[in-house]
């Protein structure tokens, strides 16, 4: 659906008028808050009513185009996206921004021209016949505690290995430290998700909340997450008119 950034958006909250994903997201500025140690933690996920996170094992049927433009209008506003070796073999990414306007238009406000793809795989199981590594653009970093070496790729690839398995708090401070990440973008799946708020290392979450019943025993927002009281503050709350999707803004309280 051409122009989906800018399909009318009701805002709920904190005030209630219109707007667009594209209006929204210009102004999202997140590198501006980068922790000393660690880039600023964002996730974006979209939900079933019933809490689940696929329909047939893939989270783009749960969606609308609204829902897609939403996720690449956060892309445009991070220097890193990371993801999930599951969620690599299930999606197969290719680049993180097809769009070149959309690249020109990062460098034009400072940021890298594509946004550093950062993924997550403790035994270095990837599809490595995905876009992601055979169409050669953008950057590739891999945390693994793997010794396998990774096949030959078109796209650059990078492989930082941890002993035993990847230590999240350390491949963040190691982001930050070495390549300049301020702000990153966890695409998921639910077990990274759980892992990086398990860690307290989760700053702010983007959910959208379809109106679908999902139902089976698919995977939710997170996956063997500890139970115990977690805070968020909602900062937005969206109404798309057409699809009854919802878009939810919302920040980990400090006191988390």
């Amino acid at each position: 659906m051409p122009g989906a950034d800018r399909a009318p958006l009701r805002q709920l909250l904190p005030e209630c008028g219109k707007t667009t994903v594209a209006e929204l997201t210009a102004g999202l500025d997140l590198v501006s808050q980068a922790h000393a140690d660690r880039p600023y933690v964002i996730t974006n996920f979209v939900l079933t009513l019933d809490g689940y996170a696929t329909l047939d094992g893939r989270s783009g049927p749960i969606g609308s185009p609204v829902d897609t433009a939403m996720l690449v209008a956060l892309r445009t506003r991070v220097d890193a996206v990371m993801i999930g070796a599951g969620t690599m073999r299930v999606e197969r990414y290719g680049r993180a921004l097809g769009d070149p306007a959309k690249r020109q238009r990062r460098e034009r406000e400072g940021l890298p021209h594509d946004p550093l793809m950062v993924l997550v795989s403790g035994s270095l199981d990837l599809p490595w016949e995905a876009p992601l590594f055979t169409e050669g653009g953008g950057r590739v970093l891999i945390f693994t505690a793997s010794e396998e070496q990774p096949p030959p790729t078109a796209t650059p690839v990078r492989v930082v290995r941890h002993d035993g398995q990847v230590d999240l708090a350390a491949a963040l401070a190691y982001l930050r430290r070495e390549r300049g990440v301020r702000a990153l973008l966890c695409e998921g799946g639910p077990r990274l998700h759980a892992q990086l708020i398990e860690a307290d290392l989760v700053d702010e979450l983007f959910i959208t909340q379809a109106p679908k019943l999902g139902g089976g025993i698919g995977p939710g927002l997170v996956s063997a997450l500890e139970e115990r009281e977690r805070r968020v503050e909602l900062e937005w709350l969206l109404a798309e008119p057409d699809s009854g999707e919802l878009y939810g803004r919302y920040r980990v309280s400090a006191a988390a």
